[in-house]
């Protein structure tokens, strides 16, 4: 009896060490997937929503995109102060900051500030994407999972365990918001972390499969732009192509984020104060811009670009050479306020822009070549990540016959941006090393 009783015990022991190890991980990483999914069809339904008005009434943005850029700026201060932007730079924030950073910047009110609110955005066309969000999202998610482990364990662990939540979360949010797992291994050691640890590994990918199982289980085996049907034989421009798209989409990029990180250095003293004192007035300031810059084009820079970049793709879509340079405008003016919303989709339309431009240039090539290089430039200049940049665009196209022009694209075009500007993401992370910090994306 009392052998049986022991035989009991040192099960249950076994399983409750596999249960921390282990299960309250999994089961977190499965939440991560979930939330993922139900954020990305919650900012398709808010845009779809937008849209269906947008073209009832063309005039209506003008009242409402410069009113909800407004309120998104008044509740971002108000009530969820930490949720602007992209939500990258407070995770690197987090990884490589004091321990206190998780507990201001990865906080569950946090986290439903940034998917309302960012849901808000997107319902005035505002030029956003989700998939910043949702790294946030997914990082603040699981790093509230260590509430569910003993203190003991947690004293044990310290700072590591929370740290590897974290990183383990965004990596998988990154998975399942673009069903691309490489890109969330690659991200989170390029981006996040600048380094990879063994014992970092496991966590990472396993958090990624089960984020992903969930992401397939709802959405299914899908790519995000489709696929590409690039040929066996590559035109004899390619090489000049590369170069050329590198250098303009590392120059436009470069320029994004030098506008985003010097505002005091171009922007006139009166706007500045604007934004210092009256933060609600200068968000319907540029809300203002951003409706009227759609307006002029016709709405196609509304919204994260996700539908304009894939209709370039399949090469139904019509749009001038000014494209990337006014969606370039209406992105700046979705950032400075200061409302929460991610890069990587505007990024993506961007780089889209300026590889259908330059079919002008190199007719004889094939549209969705162009357009997958511009994407992976542009990127790869906004984030200076080029590994992530061009993994995630040849996820995104399913575009393996073209990995060696698209990693040569996305390294020239980040040391071009860098010429201009220092990493954005952790340019804007330093900011939240001070508990006054102004982020101004």
């Amino acid at each position: 009896m009392q052998l049986a009783y022991l035989i009991d015990q040192r099960t249950f022991q076994r399983a409750y060490r596999l249960w921390l190890h282990y299960g309250i991980f999994w089961l977190g990483a499965i939440a991560v997937g979930l939330v993922a999914v139900l954020y990305a069809e919650l900012i398709d339904v808010g845009y779809a929503a937008f849209l269906h008005f947008a073209r009832h009434y063309p005039w209506l943005p003008l009242l409402v995109t410069p009113a909800v850029s407004a309120a998104c700026v008044w509740i971002t201060l108000k009530f969820f102060k930490g949720s602007e932007g992209s939500g990258i730079p407070q995770v690197i924030a987090m990884l490589h900051g004091p321990s206190e950073l998780g507990e201001r910047l990865l906080t569950l009110r946090i986290l439903i500030g940034k998917i309302l609110v960012s849901f808000l955005a997107i319902l005035g066309g505002m030029t956003i994407g989700r998939e910043g969000p949702t790294i946030h999202v997914g990082a603040a998610l699981m790093y509230n999972l260590r509430r569910f482990y003993p203190k003991r364990f947690r004293a044990m662990r310290g700072v590591a365990l929370e740290r590897r939540l974290a990183l383990a979360g965004a990596a998988a949010g990154l998975s399942a918001a673009f069903n691309a797992p490489l890109a969330g291994v690659v991200f989170a050691i390029e981006e996040l972390t600048r380094s990879f640890e063994q014992r970092t590994s496991g966590v990472l990918i396993t958090a990624i499969i089960f984020a992903g199982i969930v992401s397939l289980g709802l959405q299914g085996n899908y790519t995000y732009f489709g696929t590409i049907n690039i040929g066996s034989r590559f035109p004899d421009l390619l090489v000049v192509a590369v170069a050329m798209i590198g250098v303009l989409a590392g120059c436009a990029g470069g320029i994004f984020c030098w506008l985003l990180l010097n505002t005091s250095r171009w922007m006139p003293p009166a706007v500045l104060t604007l934004r210092a004192r009256r933060p609600v007035y200068f968000g319907a300031l540029c809300g203002l811009a951003i409706a009227v810059v759609g307006v002029a084009s016709g709405g196609h820079t509304f919204g994260s670009g996700y539908a304009e970049a894939r209709s370039m793709l399949d090469q139904r879509g019509h749009f001038t050479v000014f494209y990337p340079a006014l969606k370039m405008v209406s992105m700046v003016g979705s950032y400075l306020p200061g409302s929460p919303g991610g890069l990587f989709a505007p990024s993506l339309a961007i780089g889209a822009g300026i590889g259908n431009t330059l079919h002008l240039v190199f007719s004889q090539m094939q549209l969705p070549m162009l357009i997958a290089l511009g994407m992976v430039g542009y990127l790869a200049a906004v984030t200076q990540s080029p590994i992530t940049a061009f993994v995630i665009v040849i996820e995104m196209i399913n575009g393996h016959a073209l990995v060696i022009a698209l990693m040569a694209t996305a390294l020239i075009a980040s040391r071009v941006s860098s010429f201009f500007a220092p990493p954005l993401y952790e340019a804007l992370s330093e900011r939240y090393h001070s508990q006054e910090h102004k982020p101004s994306a």
